[in-house]
């Protein structure tokens, strides 16, 4: 039988053979690998031909590779003089060689960062109902940690280039700047964020980012870290919904760790988000979810293996274990242990 790629009336196929591109730090390798080989040869050859020695044949072969012109070291021959010109000749192609490795290094280097700014900018414009995090220290390394977790979406604003380069290596949407400048916040996106965590080292530096947030978004939930507590009160009177205060935070969870170790274990148990199929879940009370004016019985009424924790009023009072006939209303936010897709059957009375 004939083969196909050969059968009287058929074209044959020809196979086209791949080319592998080179990438330019391996052309660079190969230009510096080829211009020691260049070194070696041009070494062997004077002291083969004109009998010089190694360092004389050193310097001859670097003087005429990279035709530094400083001239012979020795009188050449005929020969001599013939593998020099071939030394010059090939040292020539070998420089070029690099050179152009070198800056395509260079440019590509300058377009890559370019185009990764331009893909950064357009993921951030693609942003909704998104986390602004100011300040990527260790608070803001672990609130992004926390949100990468939970898939929440959210863009870093740091201009400390040590910061900046960890949220880089992070692989975080990053926006370089000031966060107290409103082009800054803008183009975090926060006119349609969701929300903003002020958490820089400085409590000067999170009142005026509150400041400014709450100036290009009055509805914005902001919250913000808060060092010391005699800058809790300014960071209030400034806009912010919440502060929170690191080290105050530590110094009761410690003290809660020695004195009720197990209890400390189900919070973070709780706070982890997720336990098995079940979830923690905030439900909003809002006009839209049209479950303002009812019980939390009649609400809760199909997800009856759903636990209700809390609820929190629309005056910010918090009511830990309501009763099952405790009214909503508008404003109130029910805070709920469930499976996920009961709680998913919650919806509005038609």
């Amino acid at each position: 039988r004939v083969p196909e790629a050969q059968a009287p009336g058929r074209p044959g196929r020809i196979a086209r053979p791949t080319m592998t591109v080179l990438t330019p730090w391996q052309r660079l390798a190969i230009g510096c690998l080829a211009a020691l080989t260049l070194w070696a040869i041009g070494v062997a050859g004077y002291m083969t031909i004109e009998g010089f020695s190694f360092l004389d044949a050193l310097y001859q072969t670097v003087t005429a590779a990279t035709t530094a012109g400083f001239g012979e070291i020795n009188p050449l021959g005929s020969t001599g003089r013939a593998f020099t010109i071939a030394i010059i000749i090939l040292g020539v192609i070998v420089i070029l060689y690099v050179l152009t490795a070198v800056m395509q290094i260079a440019v590509e280097g300058e377009l890559e960062s370019i185009l990764g700014a331009r893909r950064m900018k357009s993921k951030i414009e693609a942003l909704k109902d998104h986390y602004i995090l100011c300040g990527f220290g260790r608070v803001g390394t672990e609130i992004a940690r926390e949100f990468s977790a939970r898939g929440v979406p959210f863009v870093i604003v740091e201009s400390n280039p040590e910061a900046i380069g960890r949220a880089q290596a992070g692989g975080h949407l990053l926006v370089e700047g000031d966060a107290t400048s409103d082009a800054v916040l803008r183009e975090a996106g926060i006119e349609r964020a969701r929300g903003l965590l002020a958490a820089s080292d400085s409590d000067a530096g999170n009142t005026f980012i509150v400041l400014t947030a709450k100036a290009l978004r009055p509805d914005l939930y902001v919250v913000s870290r808060a060092a010391r507590s005699e800058s809790e009160p300014r960071m209030l009177r400034a806009g912010a919904d919440r502060t929170i205060s690191p080290y105050a935070i530590a110094g009761r969870r410690m003290a809660l760790s020695a004195l009720q170790p197990l209890m400390v274990e189900f919070i973070d148990a709780l706070a982890s988000g997720r336990h098995e199929e079940q979830i923690l879940a905030e439900i909003e009370i809002s006009e839209e979810s049209g479950l303002g004016g009812r019980t939390i019985e009649d609400v809760m009424r199909s997800c009856r293996e759903a636990v209700v924790l809390g609820v929190q009023r629309a005056s910010g009072e918090i009511q830990v274990g309501p009763r099952s006939s405790a009214l909503l209303e508008v404003g109130d936010r029910l805070i709920v242990l469930g499976e996920e897709a009961e709680l998913e059957a919650i919806r509005p009375r038609r």
